[in-house]
């Protein structure tokens, strides 16, 4: 029986986050903070005086369909309320309502990547800046979920953890050199998914073992080694990009397969760049559990790639995430899953054939279009 559209709205998810101030202090909702701030996000809204100042604007709207018994919360509220907020469950609230959006892809590619938000540190009380690490779901357009490293930690501990919170059946997981680690691999063949794990200095016996068999094929036209082969051209604006892809399920040879669970190929990809007649030239190497299928392999090894146009570029030109220099309690961390949830709704979003900023434009002018984008 299919779940009511209500339980599938993000209103509906926000109004099941518990609380986190007493009851004789609270002047506002903890809902109508968070509908005010998506709200004023999905507006280009970025900080929390900007909250305040939006719901001051749209008061008289926001009163159709918010209690607002005090009126307007002030930006010290907001920010009281984001950096008390359990970062955990505010998490858990935007996982659940995004699996509402995401379609099932057999094969999708999720990337796995990490971003530091530049400015979320504090010299003053040794507090370095938080780094998040996200689940971009190429084919849906939508981050999966995300969770802050430890300050003592590292993306290998803080991967696992993030791999365990998303339903990747079917998937192909694709993460770069600082996650290629068997733990890992483990935890993404135990989700019943596939990898592509780029393979740097950080493996250095096997990136000789590997690069050394590839390369050695390559020389070779690999004469006797099974493969298969894809090219790719694409040309634009006096630059023309080459990229040449290689996998090989031989991989009986290599000491350390069973240490991989799943392990299955590996793969080498050459890229060239010529801009205006200069040609530069870059190799890399991947462990995978995908069959030998060039095309399969890269169209992983270019999801991932897209995380950073798709995802951190959007944070940061359309959000200003780099420059937001909030940080006290879990702000910072809460302000990160805010800024992946409004983008989720206007990524999600099909009414507007426009841009992020675009879209963002046509919120702050048209109340109707707005409403809309949270279901209403």
């Amino acid at each position: 029986m299919q779940e009511p559209k209500r339980t599938q709205t993000l209103s509906y998810h926000l109004s099941k986050i518990a609380d986190p101030r007493m009851d004789r202090r609270k002047e506002h909702s903890l809902h109508d903070v968070l509908m005010i701030a998506i709200l004023a996000m999905l507006c280009g809204a970025e900080t929390f005086v900007d909250f305040e100042d939006f719901g001051n604007a749209k008061k008289d709207w926001l009163k159709e369909f918010l209690e607002l018994p005090n009126g307007i919360p002030s930006h010290d509220t907001f920010g009281r309320v984001f950096a008390a907020m359990n970062n955990k469950l505010f998490a858990e609230s935007f996982r659940n309502w995004t699996e509402g959006l995401r379609k099932k892809i057999s094969g999708e590619i999720v990337a796995i990547d990490g971003k530091t938000l530049r400015r979320s540190h504090d010299r003053r009380r040794g507090k370095s800046a938080i780094h998040m690490v996200s689940a971009w779901g190429r084919e849906n357009g939508l981050v999966l979920g995300q969770i802050k490293v430890d300050e003592k930690s590292n993306e290998i501990t803080a991967i696992p953890q993030l791999l365990r919170t998303l339903e990747l059946a079917e998937c192909i997981v694709t993460i770069d050199a600082m996650g290629t680690q068997k733990e890992i691999a483990r935890e993404i063949r135990d989700a019943d998914a596939d990898y592509v794990l780029a393979l740097k200095g950080n493996h250095e016996t096997a990136l000789e073992e590997v690069s050394s068999f590839l390369l050695d094929a390559k020389e070779k036209k690999f004469e006797g080694v099974t493969h298969d082969f894809l090219e790719t051209v694409e040309r634009d604006h006096g630059r023309i990009e080459t990229r040449r892809y290689w996998i090989s399920e031989e991989i009986g040879w290599f000491q350390d397969r069973a240490l991989w669970d799943g392990l299955q190929s590996f793969g080498m990809v050459e890229s060239l760049r010529d801009i205006n007649g200069e040609v530069s030239r870059e190799v890399r190497f991947f462990l995978s559990s995908l069959k030998a299928d060039a095309k399969n392999f890269a169209r992983a090894v270019r999801g991932h790639w897209s995380v950073e146009n798709s995802l951190h570029w959007s944070l940061d030109v359309c959000f200003s995430e780099d420059a937001c220099r909030i940080r006290a309690g879990s702000a910072a961390e809460n302000m990160a899953i805010l800024r992946h949830m409004t983008l989720n709704v206007l990524k999600n979003d099909t009414i507007k054939k426009r841009g992020i900023k675009g879209k963002q434009k046509n919120a702050a002018w048209d109340h109707s279009y707005l409403l809309s984008l949270l279901g209403f």
